[in-house]
């Protein structure tokens, strides 16, 4: 037998509708794998689980949300042998998940991750810390990282709505920029910023017509609305159309992606839906390094080059 560890947050907005366990281990087993639960017990304790494994393991599953796929892979790349990651979505918003086209149902979702394929996924960094799939910054976007988890257990996404409109009535903050593409410099006005290795953010499907997992790229668009009127054009505009193509978003697809903020945030970077508080006003973007992940095959030509 193949031996798979799965990493389960318990704090998760699906675990607790697992039901009985002994679905998940026989699916497990008919696809050859001997599995074990191993539950997280606070932040960054999935990135020391991963760290931790023995080499012999032939597959290691985050059953949560991003945020325990974004401490997945961060044990991964912090392994001297990277190990076979996989992801089950049991989180709330799971864009990854979506993205990779896993539907509601866990046990479906298991069974469709392990018939996929293995593939290299691009690993991106804000400095020295990875994320797998965005970095963003500007107004409304702590909600993913400061709506209490109380309310998210009780109305899954409608919580980040519920705690978002507390904020409707502050003002859009702008901040001065001057920002390297590739080595050349631009500089601007914006009140959003997205770095994304994702055709998914928020919960918006097809932000990128186009985007690769694996082509050691990254997208950057940097969002300048003038009105909250504006922004919710925008937001409606990115539903219908690519992102590049909306007026008031300046598109980038880039590797080497560096930014400095004249003016200082307001708020911090969000990462993979969690806080990653700034110490000061110069960050770097990088894609560094790959991990291998089986996914499952439904969306694999579109969004991977190999």
């Amino acid at each position: 037998m193949k031996k798979c560890i799965i990493i389960m947050n318990p704090e998760s907005g699906k675990v607790k509708s697992l039901g009985s366990k002994k679905s998940f281990y026989d699916i497990l087993r008919k696809y050859g794998y001997d599995a074990e639960i191993k539950y997280t017990k606070g932040p960054k304790d999935a990135t020391r689980i991963v760290k931790e494994l023995e080499d012999d393991v032939d597959l290691v599953i985050s059953a949560g949300g991003d945020g325990t796929l974004n401490e997945v892979v961060t044990g991964d790349i912090q392994r001297k042998k990277g190990l076979v990651l996989a992801n089950l979505p049991m989180g709330t918003t799971n864009d990854v998940a979506n993205m990779y086209g896993y539907t509601k149902d866990y046990q479906k979702n298991l069974e469709m991750l392990l018939q996929g394929v293995r593939k290299k996924v691009d690993v991106c960094y804000v400095d020295d810390t990875p994320f797998v799939y965005v970095a963003c910054l500007g107004d409304y976007i702590d909600m993913a990282y400061s709506t209490p988890r109380s309310l998210k257990k009780k109305y899954g996404k409608i919580a980040y709505i519920l705690y978002g409109l507390r904020q409707l009535r502050n003002k859009i903050h702008k901040y001065n920029v001057k920002y390297y593409v590739d080595g050349k410099e631009h500089e601007g006005k914006y009140s959003f910023f997205f770095i994304t290795n994702s055709s998914r953010v928020a919960g918006v499907d097809d932000i990128y017509y186009d985007v690769k997992m694996d082509d050691n790229m990254f997208e950057v668009a940097l969002a300048n609305p003038k009105t909250k009127a504006d922004i919710l054009r925008m937001l409606v505009q990115v539903t219908m159309k690519d992102v590049k193509e909306v007026p008031g978003i300046t598109y980038y697809q880039t590797n080497n992606f560096k930014i400095e903020f004249l003016d200082k945030p307001k708020t911090s970077w969000c990462i993979d839906g969690e806080e990653y508080p700034h110490k000061g006003p110069v960050f770097e973007f990088k894609v560094n390094q790959s991990v291998k992940m089986l996914i499952p095959k439904t969306n694999a030509k579109k969004l991977f080059e190999e």
